[in-house]
């Protein structure tokens, strides 16, 4: 539908439509009465179906298998960059096991004694102090 509407002595065609709305300057001014308002048509009723909500499966992490032997903890929190001894390794007192970067430098993480790799847990790249990394059987 087309209208002529006037605004502050200028005036405009408006046209509504299922679109839009949009306007253009009339260039001749002419002397209109004023038009009745008129109420656009109320919008038929549209039925809104909604789509099953899904919920996603929450990731879910591995839970570190509980082995029996000694704990290597992590004694500062930092990111493992490198995890050298796998299990079934054999190491001695002071090989590296596990390299955690903290602050721009690399801190290896040694075996306290002799023993083999029965568990890396260290598979996380953030590790907290005290947090698991591996297990010396």
């Amino acid at each position: 539908m087309k209208y002529i509407v006037t605004l502050n002595n200028n005036q405009y065609e408006v046209v509504v439509d299922q679109d839009g709305v949009s306007a253009t300057t009339v260039t001749a001014p002419k002397a209109v009465a004023p038009a009745p308002v008129v109420a656009a048509p109320a919008p038929a009723p549209v039925a809104v179906v909604a789509a099953p909500v899904v919920a996603a499966p929450a990731p879910v992490a591995a839970a570190p298998v509980a082995v029996k032997g000694e704990d290597v903890l992590a004694p500062i929190p930092g990111t493992v960059c490198k995890i050298v001894a796998t299990v079934g390794t054999t190491v001695k007192e002071g090989d590296i096991l596990v390299i955690i970067e903290a602050m721009k430098m690399e801190n290896e993480i040694v075996a306290s004694r002799a023993g083999t790799v029965l568990s890396v847990i260290a598979n996380a790249s953030v590790v907290t102090t005290g947090d698991v990394l591996a297990v010396l059987g």
